[in-house]
């Protein structure tokens, strides 16, 4: 790309208050941060990234619990930008875990040299429009002043998690490890009596680790999850070869199907086939060991209960024989109250076979409820006190709108966003929220990377977007863009016509905000289809960028 200098407006006659002034700021050094940072500096305007951590990688920063991996393709997890990036990093195994994913962002930061242009160790505090001049003020939580014109907020889906869960973890005499705040240094867990809270993606990962070094293991099961085997093969350098010539073609595959992966709904239609057709299908996607079986198998699953049903008993049936067909662990760790794909479905290695282990007991949250941590351990409903030396919190985030709602940003009016949300989560294509002009956002609430995407695709389809809207604004002599109210509106009742239909919005998990106390209902993600958002937003940008008021 030929870099340009644009005409930002600048710091000329610009009180700076004793801070200093950016064409654009970037908030994350994740997957969409780097590449954000990348592209408005190639436009030639003067960026700086933020980051809380001390290095590179978003998710795969903060995430380095045992077991962190993948459960995305290493072929389709990538960058598009650069074909020779590509190429450059080749990928150990199909589905790499947290370190080596971590050394590949720090390979993609070095190659195009952007580090120079992150300052690390730093948190966001607060970002206020300044009505009079157009410009946002931010302040770190150091004190530092920066005023910016284009404050663009890459913080992550699940960057906000819920670390202060139960009443008395600060009496706790042993260790407590919130999956999201790994620390770097080694924790040892050989033969000690460790708890573990929650069965989610993460907790499943930390649970099939750990289960052979630990000396007992105590498991809260409260929403229990169905799951998939993970089929992890080794890249050898011809394998990466074969991955690398299609480059082009995954490229273009991404942007088009429903979740953002190379697979999709190609199976036909449920109603056309036999019930050995159907079945036939199923096994075939269960034993390629990846999403498709969530993603590229029938759709009618997420809107017809009865295909549903069958869907979800097919993979049943599977986690009961893995158990043994035990009534009491059957009865606990296979879901019966809501259908395979409405949750979040995790990739796994012997999860369950975890649970077989004779050094491991489960607690039934739902029967006897985690009341608080006491000194000892942690005290349930029931009043039993399950003494450990370790606990293990896999407890979740405040997904989608928690990263953004946890800095004081104010729009026009002194406008607060996280009042806002706590009344109710919308925004404008989780590209922008209406009030907030030049506030953009990528993996925001009512976008598909807000949950229902392969991160990398839909990341960098909103970074190109932003990129491209930002451009069009000053190249045509504007300095503000801001999404009407119209628009918004619009949009919101869309996502909420296209939720209704499916059966997710039925069931209770974090993509619909259940999972924190007093947050709005409301399907974080938007569901209708990587493409055809992808496709919606092409046309913004062809036409002018409709919807967006610039001045």
């Amino acid at each position: 790309m030929s870099t340009q200098q644009l005409p930002v407006k600048g710091c000329a006659g610009l009180d700076l208050r004793g801070g200093i002034y950016l064409d654009a700021v970037v908030i994350g050094a994740g997957v969409a941060g780097l590449y954000q940072l990348h592209r408005l500096r190639d436009m030639g305007m003067s960026v700086r990234a933020y980051e809380a951590g001390s290095g590179v990688g978003g998710t795969w920063y903060w995430n380095r619990y045992p077991g962190a991996r993948f459960d995305s393709q290493a072929e389709i997890y990538q960058y598009w930008f650069s074909e020779e990036l590509y190429k450059s990093w080749q990928p150990s195994e199909r589905f790499p875990a947290q370190p080596e994913t971590e050394r590949w962002l720090n390979h993609v930061a070095d190659t195009l040299d952007l580090k120079k242009d992150i300052q690390f160790n730093t948190r966001i505090a607060s970002a206020h429009f300044d009505e009079e001049n157009e410009v946002w003020r931010i302040e770190t939580t150091g004190g530092e002043k920066i005023v910016t014109q284009f404050l663009i907020a890459c913080c992550g889906m699940l960057s906000a998690p819920l670390s202060d869960h139960f009443e008395g973890q600060a009496s706790f005499k042993g260790q407590i490890y919130h999956t999201a705040l790994w620390p770097k240094e080694p924790v040892d867990l050989k033969g000690k009596r460790v708890a573990v809270i929650g069965t989610g993606a993460t907790g499943i990962q930390v649970i099939q680790t750990i289960a052979p070094e630990v000396g007992s293991m105590k498991i809260f099961v409260r929403t229990p999850q169905y799951i998939i085997p993970m089929r992890n093969p080794k890249y050898s350098k011809a394998d990466w070869d074969q991955w690398s010539s299609r480059f082009h073609e995954l490229k273009k595959r991404v942007r088009e199907t429903f979740a953002g992966f190379d697979y999709d709904f190609d199976a036909g239609p449920w109603e056309e086939k036999t019930p050995e057709e159907r079945t036939q299908v199923l096994e075939s996607l269960w034993e390629d060991g990846s999403l498709s079986l969530w993603l590229a198998s029938f759709p009618e699953m997420f809107f017809d209960e009865a295909v549903s049903e069958e869907v979800s008993e097919f993979v049943r049936g599977k986690m009961r024989e893995r158990l043994g067909n035990d009534p009491k662990l059957c009865d606990l760790l296979i879901p019966t109250d809501y259908g395979f794909g409405t949750h979040r479905v995790p990739l796994e290695n012997k999860y369950l076979e975890v649970y077989l282990q004779p050094n491991v007991e489960t607690v039934d949250c739902k029967k006897t409820a985690i009341t608080r941590v006491v000194p000892e351990g942690i005290e349930t409903a029931d009043g039993t006190v399950h003494e450990v030396d370790v606990i293990i919190m896999a407890v979740g985030f405040d997904a989608g709108s928690g990263a953004l709602s946890r800095i004081d940003i104010r729009g026009r009016n002194n406008r607060s966003l996280k009042d806002q949300w706590q009344q109710e989560i919308r925004t404008s294509m989780g590209l922008q929220v209406h009030g907030y002009p030049n506030l953009f956002t990528t993996g925001a609430p009512l976008a598909p990377s807000a949950a229902l995407c392969n991160m990398t695709t839909c990341l960098q389809q909103q970074v190109d977007w932003i990129t491209g809207c930002i451009d069009y604004a000053l190249k045509h002599g504007n300095q503000v863009v801001e999404a009407t109210a119209e628009f918004e509106d619009d949009w919101v009742r869309h996502h909420d016509e296209t939720a209704a239909k499916t059966l997710v919005v039925k069931t209770d998990s974090w993509y619909m905000g259940s999972n924190v106390e007093g947050k709005p209902r409301r399907l974080l993600s938007y569901i209708g289809g990587v493409g055809n958002y992808h496709k919606r937003c092409d046309e913004l940008a062809r036409d002018g960028y409709p919807g967006f008021q610039m001045h």
